[in-house]
């Protein structure tokens, strides 16, 4: 993979962008330096998606200037972008997913054969090369995107924004989906090897200390400062963004156990299902429990079962001390005290996007406000004004179509969501994935107090720091099955990595017999 050697890089100058009265940058400069990796910082609706879209010429500024290598830089549409050098990894993936891998390879041509036509065979030829050249063996070029894996998914649309060989590249939060970086610090390591630039997004301080040399920080649309990353704390990197110091974790204090006299909310009894077998484990009131796994270790689909989503093969589910069989996400919710879920991707499976998001919150329980065949707003304006604070989700939002809100604060409506229902457990898979670190907190917080109150919480993390932070154990799954339960005061990364990958001997093992 071979790209060209930059002199000078990318240079913005008083970039500035306004959709009517509402400006979304105003006045960033920044230099991104050849064979370097620099971060771009701050909290969801600072401006960083709005940059993203002006490097990649989906919308162009009003004011400011760019160059690229010396040359003026001024696309006109991501395919001008590609041609100039520029390829984006986007956070909100572009892949078609009624198309196969190929075709989104080699989108907007495909590869023809003799008179002209398409030739399948050659472009799944071409595209399996091209996997096969970054390191990725286990995605069929014939496969359709939307039968991949959101983590799956996130490795073709990297691995296509790589082979154009960019001049630079932009990676926006390219790990969210991903339980392993080690595979894309590689590919980003050997890019910048060859001179390439880097912008590289995420909210995940640990991982950006790693891979990046700097990172600019905006706030609020405007670039705060261009720092060594060496030469900051966290504390004043998280100042930067918000304009105050972090509030600290909300964790209870050490040694305490907030299940160990109260009653199990939900239990799994040797239950089975798709890509899981004999998981077994008993999540209380008041208590916080993690689950920590590789990617395709069943995960994914034991939460989508006690959600309700997909049928068990085998094996008891057992809410409130009542076996239950749930055929759907309405019995979950509304048995036994009540099963709410939030999914990984809130595009595709989270959000409403036609809709408010106020009617995005009360999606779930809008049989609670109807009258004589209509809603009544009032009742329904009321709960909503309840449960949005627990999650610092503005009032000035509520009307607002919900696709026009950050990703941030759709999170924080999903999770409205599912406290507005008032169901006694949560089910929450990688709750902020793509979400930034002001909001990371309030989510912890309001995880916490939902606990407090009572409440159980199952939660999924691909981000083994934050379970950390959340959690008061941790169960392991590796193949399927739960390896290990980890109380919150043994936790210990390089011991779960080791029983994530298959490298240690379980602590403890699901004593299940089996249902395959």
């Amino acid at each position: 993979m071979m790209v060209q050697n930059l002199s000078q890089g990318m240079t913005l100058t008083s970039v500035s962008k306004a959709y009517g009265a509402t400006v979304a940058l105003e006045s960033v400069s920044m230099t991104l330096n050849p064979g370097q990796v620099q971060a771009l910082l701050g909290e969801n609706g600072a401006g960083k998606s709005t940059l993203v879209k002006i490097l990649s010429g989906v919308v162009a500024p009003n004011n400011g200037t760019m160059t690229l290598d010396e040359n003026d830089y001024a696309p006109r549409s991501p395919l001008h972008a590609r041609h100039a050098g520029v390829c984006t990894a986007f956070q909100e993936l572009s892949l078609l997913p009624n198309l196969s891998v190929a075709q989104n390879f080699f989108l907007p041509r495909s590869a023809k054969g003799a008179g002209g036509l398409i030739a399948p065979r050659q472009m799944a030829r071409l595209a399996d090369a091209i996997l096969a050249e970054h390191d990725v063996h286990d995605i069929s070029p014939r496969a359709m995107v939307d039968d991949l894996s959101i983590a799956a998914r996130q490795r073709v649309e990297i691995v296509r924004a790589l082979h154009r060989r960019p001049r630079l590249l932009i990676l926006d939060e390219p790990t969210g989906a991903l339980a392993d970086v080690d595979w894309l610090f590689t590919l980003v390591r050997r890019l910048t090897a060859q001179g390439a630039s880097v912008l590289f997004i995420s909210h995940r301080l640990a991982e950006i200390r790693e891979i990046a040399s700097h990172a600019t920080v905006l706030r609020s649309g405007r670039s705060i400062a261009t720092v060594r990353l060496e030469d900051v704390g966290d504390g004043d990197i998280f100042e930067m963004m918000v304009g105050r110091r972090a509030r600290g974790e909300h964790r209870p204090p050490a040694g305490t156990d907030p299940g160990a006299n109260s009653q199990p909310l939900l239990m799994a009894n040797d239950l089975c299902g798709q890509n899981f077998d004999s998981v077994s484990f008993e999540l209380r009131a008041g208590e916080i429990v993690g689950v920590a796994g590789l990617e395709g270790q069943g995960q994914r689909e034991l939460f989508r079962t006690l959600a309700g989503l997909m049928p068990p093969s085998g094996g008891q589910i057992v809410m409130q001390g009542q076996e239950v069989r749930l055929r759907n996400p309405r019995d979950a919710l509304f048995k036994s005290g009540g099963i709410a879920f939030v999914p990984e991707d809130r595009k595709s499976e989270g959000i409403f996007p036609t809709l408010s998001t106020a009617a995005n919150i009360t999606q779930s329980i809008l049989r609670r406000f109807s009258v004589a065949g209509g809603i009544n707003r009032r009742g329904e304006r009321r709960a909503v004004a309840n449960v949005s604070p627990q999650v610092e989700l503005s009032d000035r939002y509520l009307n607002f179509k919900i696709t026009s809100l950050s990703g941030g604060n759709q999170q924080k409506a999903l999770i409205a969501r599912a406290l507005i229902t008032g169901a006694r457990t949560l089910l929450l898979f990688d709750p902020t994935r793509g979400v930034d670190v002001g909001t990371k907190e309030i989510i912890y917080q309001a995880i916490h107090t939902y606990a407090a109150a009572g409440g159980s919480v199952l939660v999924y993390s691909t981000d083994l720091a934050e379970l950390f932070v959340l959690v008061d154990r941790c169960l392991v799954m590796y193949q399927g099955g739960v390896v290990a339960d980890i109380p919150r005061r043994s936790l210990d990364e390089g011991h779960m990595v080791g029983l994530m990958t298959g490298n240690l001997a379980a602590s403890w093992h699901s004593p299940g017999t089996g249902c395959r």
